[in-house]
């Protein structure tokens, strides 16, 4: 049984930052492709970050250079790190993993299989 959990999120003013993070527990190689999505209210579900089996990452263009993805193999996290926060910003977070071995592009959901509960971020 896979499970993903975050933790991290919370309200910060503008140009703040906050670390989120990730655990995976159950039968996944944390090995293969993970990500970081986002959903503000009124819109659908989107990429941020993408952290590739080679350790190559992707970024949404609004995150670029404010935003990093990693992961800890040894405590079986992965994390977001988020600085010069903005309001629009402000989204739920979700980490993803999933069950096979291929690239991580495209950014898009049907990429993954396992998804966390989701963590709030509000920017004001």
């Amino acid at each position: 049984h896979v499970q993903l959990v975050e933790s991290g999120g919370g309200s910060v003013q503008a140009g703040g930052s906050l670390n989120l993070s990730c655990a995976v527990s159950g039968r996944i190689d944390l090995t293969y492709c993970m990500g970081w999505f986002r959903q503000s209210p009124g819109k659908e579900r989107g990429g941020v970050a993408t952290l590739d089996r080679d350790g190559s990452t992707t970024y949404d263009d609004s995150v670029k250079g404010r935003f990093t993805i990693s992961k800890d193999s040894a405590k079986n996290t992965m994390y977001l790190q988020m600085n010069d926060l903005k309001p629009e910003d402000t989204a739920i977070y979700y980490c993803a993993a999933r069950t096979w071995d291929d690239r991580c592009a495209p950014m898009t959901e049907s990429r993954f299989n396992y998804w966390g509960q989701g963590t709030q971020v509000t920017v004001s």
